[in-house]
């Protein structure tokens, strides 16, 4: 009943549709050719017709991109619009899961710095062999789950500066390199970039500790939280195009 009530009656252009959330004619529809909202009748003279339950889905697709992305939030609308509700929901459960792990990465990452404890430089050792608390980059780099391109990649970008063997001309990582690795490590999961890095590593090295890096750890709760926030309000507005469709 409250689809019929919804496609029966009141009917709106593309452009009623596009003012109210301050989007163009054209993407209304594209959202309409790529299934992010459901078919939209043509009219006789051959211009699409919109109804309220369009509107609907139109404020849940735009409330989910903040929570989920562009790219999901259109899966999930499609998935909902050619009935396959599971699937929706399946994507859903993803992002949450996807935002547990980033929570428990995030915690991690805490919870090493607060073990972290600093690190005297022995980059001046020029023996053979790595020393103590000294490895190479093949160790180092199963150690962390990583390519070892990945690490040289970050050696380039100034974030690890391990010393070369003066014989073998190997890299020896000392035991800062191995902490400064582990932080790029953890921050690139939180979902940031080299150039962003880049400057706090170098906060830690001449601090000889960690403190730099608490207002980047903040800010990264409070996008995680912002996240979560919006997932809820994404919902809401799926739930309500659900109980507007059959």
């Amino acid at each position: 009943m409250a689809r019929q009530n919804l496609q029966s009656g009141v009917r709106l252009r593309p452009v009623d549709l596009a003012r109210g959330h301050g989007l163009s004619t054209q993407a209304i529809r594209n959202y309409t050719d790529d299934g992010i909202l459901p078919p939209a009748p043509r009219t006789v003279t051959g211009y699409r017709s919109y109804t309220p339950l369009h509107a609907y889905a139109l404020s849940a697709f735009l409330a989910l991109i903040p929570g989920h992305g562009h790219r999901t939030a259109a899966e999930i609308m499609r998935a909902v619009n050619r009935d396959s509700p599971d699937d929706a929901y399946r994507l859903i459960d993803e992002s949450h899961a996807q935002l547990l792990d980033d929570r428990h990465t995030l915690r991690a990452v805490e919870a090493a710095l607060r073990d972290l404890a600093p690190v005297p430089d022995e980059r001046g050792l020029a023996s053979t062999a790595p020393g103590r608390g000294e490895t190479f980059v093949g160790p180092l780099a199963r150690r962390l789950g990583l390519r070892p391109a990945t690490l040289r990649k970050w050696e380039r970008a100034g974030l690890v500066q391990p010393r070369r063997d003066r014989q073998t001309g190997y890299r020896v990582y000392s035991a800062a390199d191995v902490r400064d690795a582990q932080l790029v490590h953890q921050l690139r999961r939180g979902g940031y970039r080299l150039g962003q890095i880049a400057p706090l590593i170098a906060q830690v090295r001449t601090a000889g500790g960690v403190e730099p890096l608490q207002s980047a750890l903040h800010d990264w709760r409070a996008r995680l939280s912002s996240r979560a926030r919006a997932m809820l309000t994404g919902a809401a507005a799926l739930d309500a195009y659900l109980s507007a469709g059959p």
